[in-house]
């Protein structure tokens, strides 16, 4: 029996490398999303963020002064900043639109800070992934470091793996309530209903069976302009947008030659909106990226 040359060998490696990506990504029921969503581009769009739309502004910044573990993402409408996690040494950065350093507060009391949510004026949500626990924290331009033991604080449910806990939060205006992801075992997504008072907790669910399969989730972030929610994985490296009661909108895929990106973006774990509707991504451990829609409907 003649065996395979090199080039056969080559050929087998690239084909297996391809099913792996395929299968990783989950190619198939994505191609199926695709298509339905670029079918209903003319009824989704208008209404929504339509993800398809944004390319790349800004790509793989690195944040100077910022090194390790930056993870969870929010806009200060306020202050025109936005304002980041990192948890080893645990502490709260804010940063300009540009993805500059401005300020790093340290958090003390904290065990893993792991997502942060702006509310209102000075109010802050942060959730501490292995402390299990959402703290409301203040900060204004006086802050120089937060202290969990003097900030409120709600229990969260407890998960099956502390370090597979609730890491992504954000702050719904509209309805007055938090949205808490756990990132996956299982892959959830919590309504806090009464938060700042007697705190009532209810799953919230795609609708249809519609749900992008993603492997984990690792942010979320309310639009404030449209109510939609978008869900940020770190494994899949997509981004998707849904309606308040759970219907699929749109995806962005955030894989090299997609969007306007030259390469994936490693492990993603920060996602947010600024008021002129501009998309922010945190890269862990420190890079920045800023996406600005098109004006076409494509």
């Amino acid at each position: 029996m003649r065996r395979p040359g090199w080039r056969g060998c080559v050929l087998v490696a690239g084909l297996l490398a391809a099913a792996a990506w395929a299968w990783h990504y989950r190619l198939p029921s994505l191609a199926r999303h695709w298509v339905d969503m670029r079918l209903d581009a003319g009824d989704r769009a208008p209404a929504s963020l339509w993800l398809p739309q944004y390319r790349a502004a800004v790509e793989a910044r690195a944040i100077e002064g910022l090194r390790d573990n930056a993870s969870g993402l929010t806009f200060n409408r306020a202050s025109g900043t936005l304002f980041t996690v990192v948890n080893r040494p645990a502490a709260v950065a804010e940063l300009s639109p540009e993805g500059a350093l401005l300020r790093t507060l340290p958090l003390r009391g904290f065990r893993d800070p792991e997502g942060i949510t702006h509310v209102r004026d000075t109010l802050f949500a942060i959730a501490d992934e292995r402390g299990g626990r959402l703290y409301w924290v203040r900060i204004d331009a006086d802050t120089r470091e937060l202290s969990g033991a003097e900030a409120a604080k709600i229990a969260l449910p407890r998960g099956r793996i502390e370090n597979f806990g609730f890491e992504g939060v954000s702050w719904d205006e509209a309805t007055q309530r938090l949205f808490v992801t756990r990132e996956k075992w299982p892959r959830q997504i919590l309504i806090v209903e009464k938060a700042d008072t007697a705190p009532v907790f209810r799953e919230w669910r795609s609708a249809g069976g519609g749900a992008i399969p993603m492997s984990d989730y690792s942010s979320i972030t309310v639009d404030a302009r449209t109510g939609n929610l978008l869900l940020l994985s770190d494994e899949s490296a997509l981004l998707a947008e849904y309606t308040p009661d759970g219907r699929f909108v749109s995806m962005m895929p955030l894989w090299r030659g997609v969007q306007g990106l030259s390469r994936t973006i490693p492990q993603p774990e920060g996602v947010a909106v600024g008021p002129d509707g501009a998309l922010y991504v945190i890269s862990e451990p420190n890079l920045f990226y800023r996406f600005e829609k098109t004006r076409a409907v494509n």
